[in-house]
């Protein structure tokens, strides 16, 4: 007779501000008997691993129902894949689309609350961030593929953060803000159209429209 001891698994893990108690160790016990030594070796083997696969199966499942953590936390996501947002305010979208062809999927932007303040800011810092593009305009391919895909990343940032800046708003402030917010957006779409084109007139020329609007943008949210 040969006897095997398998010890459980121990986890403690940290769950916003307290902790997890730590699982007390668990032993498992396996007999096996055998006519020859061979025998008994082979039993012994399977019947160890079987135990031991069985209680790790049952320390996971625990683990698993033990985890109460929300998807989104305001941190991170320990979702997949990664949620799509929704607007409240459809106005912010193209007439004749339905959508925005600038606003990307699967970045994640932080939550930052519904605070007007909060994304007022965000929206000054990115509007800044925007108007250095200027400097990597042309018709080199690189450079306008590159300024392609930052100009869409900062604008979904921009896209989320005037719905919720719009939503936080009071009534009287929302018209203007949807006005500014619309002439922004459809300026992104023709600038992304531009830079589509290599071509370094029609580049500038939407280029021009938009910083004027850029600017605007800071004015206002200073």
């Amino acid at each position: 007779m040969a006897t095997y001891l398998q010890p459980g698994l121990t986890a403690a893990a940290a769950t916003g501000s307290s902790l997890r108690r730590p699982r007390p160790r668990r032993l498992l016990l396996v007999e096996c008997h055998a006519s020859t030594a061979t025998g008994r070796r082979s039993a012994c083997l399977s019947l160890g691993l079987a135990a031991a696969t069985t209680l790790v199966q049952q320390n996971d499942a625990r683990a698993a129902a033990a985890d109460d953590e929300p998807a989104n936390n305001g941190w991170w996501l320990t979702e997949f894949p990664l949620p799509v947002p929704k607007i409240a305010n459809k106005e912010l979208n193209n007439g004749e689309t339905g959508t925005r062809s600038f606003v990307r999927n699967g970045i994640y932007i932080a939550d930052i609350g519904a605070s007007y303040a909060a994304h007022a800011y965000r929206l000054r810092s990115t509007a800044f961030d925007l108007l250095a593009l200027e400097d990597l305009l042309g018709n080199d391919a690189d450079r306008a593929n590159y300024v392609i895909k930052y100009l869409r990343l900062k604008s979904t940032f921009m896209y989320y953060d005037f719905d919720k800046l719009i939503s936080a708003a009071a009534a009287d402030l929302r018209p203007p803000l949807l006005d500014l917010a619309t002439r922004l957006f459809d300026s992104f779409e023709r600038l992304q159209v531009a830079c589509g084109t290599k071509d370094d007139t029609q580049i500038g020329s939407s280029y021009a429209d938009t910083k004027i609007i850029l600017q605007e943008v800071m004015a206002r949210m200073a």
